[in-house]
């Protein structure tokens, strides 16, 4: 019976696995999916539409072969004035006059572009010229910039929760570590290891931590009652958690439940969207210092392909990229290798996005405190008038 049962329960956290990964990979599969028959799309109307001489490029050519006959064998004399002609004639030139469509839309330019307007980066690089391509781009936006930001918030839950249980790992290792500095050997009294057993999350009951609270007031003022029975309630909260998993595994007995249970589980992983990021507090610093962190390392592999930019260049080109900024200043020789840097660019735009919202979170706790200062200050002191 034990050996039947165990492959069933392996099947079961199979599916809940499964179950569970199925959202994130339908909003990345979709996206994925998107940007290929965008690229196939534009590749089409943009790479095989006509090149036609328009009456603008027969005047500039006009125009160049006027300065060219006007030039002297003295050039020493016509050379600043002519330097200024070509100057401002070069100005008004368009860069489709001189590039083949084919060589500019192929599958991973296009791609490339998708990318760029999903994600709203737009360099300027590369811009539909055809009326049709025009219409297709803004419908092709219309749909894949939201479509985007749903995978952004989505994948910033995943990051949220990773960030926010690392922190908290860390601050527990942390006060693991001076709860034994402060109990170590046997010099260790009651209200030490009262601490103790709270930051190490061992087992510890109230009537325990009330015998022991003339110990613990005799230690410093960031281990009183507050923050001890802080983390009581945190540690019982975490103790809530599996209870609720036991009763959904009760549900499992029965096929049709199950399955019903399944599908109403999914559908909560559909409405949870965003909840973690709401929750996440993590020091704005530390994100800070992540960003720095995530583009140096991009900054010191990119300039390998891209044998035009250093390391401070390509430093620019990822900080301008991942905040969607896209000033088109820095050009790309090899866009198709840096498409396979689109996982980077997602999970970058996360981490940046993760910042600001954090950033705004703070900025917004910065002006409720200097509302309600402004406020305390124009507030009319009462009188009190005698009885």
């Amino acid at each position: 019976m034990a050996s039947t049962s165990q492959p069933l329960r392996g099947k079961r956290a199979c599916k809940k696995i499964f179950w569970a990964v199925f959202p994130h990979a339908c909003f990345i599969l979709s996206l994925v999916i998107y940007a290929f028959l965008g690229a196939l799309m534009f590749s089409h109307i943009e790479g095989n539409r006509k090149v036609n001489l328009s009456e603008e490029y027969r005047n500039f050519l006009q125009d160049l072969w006027y300065i060219s006959r006007n030039l002297t064998d003295n050039m020493t004399e016509n050379e600043e004035s002519f330097k200024k002609e070509i100057h401002a004639l070069l100005n008004t030139a368009k860069r489709d006059w001189f590039v083949n469509p084919k060589d500019i839309w192929n599958f991973f330019g296009s791609l490339f572009f998708c990318c760029t307007v999903f994600t709203t980066v737009g360099y300027g690089n590369t811009y539909p010229v055809t009326r049709t391509g025009k219409y297709l781009c803004m419908l092709y936006a219309l749909f894949g910039i939201p479509l985007m930001f749903l995978v952004l918030t989505d994948m910033g839950d995943i990051l949220a929760t990773v960030l926010s249980k690392s922190y908290n790992e860390f601050r527990k290792l942390q006060s693991k570590l001076l709860a034994f500095k402060l109990c170590s050997g046997s010099t260790c009294n009651r209200g030490d290891r009262v601490l103790s057993k709270v930051a190490a999350n061992e087992p510890l009951n109230i009537v325990e931590m009330l015998k022991n609270q003339s110990a613990v007031k005799r230690k410093p003022v960031q281990y009183r009652n507050a923050e001890i029975f802080e983390l009581l309630i945190a540690r019982e909260n975490e103790y809530k958690k599996p209870s609720r998993s036991k009763s959904i595994e009760r549900w499992s007995s029965c096929p049709e439940l199950d399955r019903g249970k399944t599908m109403s589980r999914v559908i909560e992983n559909f409405d949870k969207i965003g909840k973690e990021l709401e929750k996440l507090d993590v020091p704005i610093v530390l994100m800070v210092l992540v960003i720095f962190v995530y583009i140096s390392c991009a900054a010191a592999i990119l300039p390998n392909w891209e044998t035009s930019l250093d390391f401070q260049e390509a430093f620019y080109f990822c900080f301008i990229t991942l905040t969607t900024i896209g000033f088109g200043d820095t050009q790309l020789e090899h866009p198709k290798f840096f498409l396979f840097f689109s996982l980077y660019i997602i999970i970058g735009m996360e981490i940046v996005f993760i910042a600001f919202k954090l950033g705004q979170d703070r900025l917004i706790v910065l002006y409720k405190k200097v509302i309600s200062f402004c406020g305390e200050k124009k507030m009319p002191s009462k009188k009190v008038y005698p009885k």
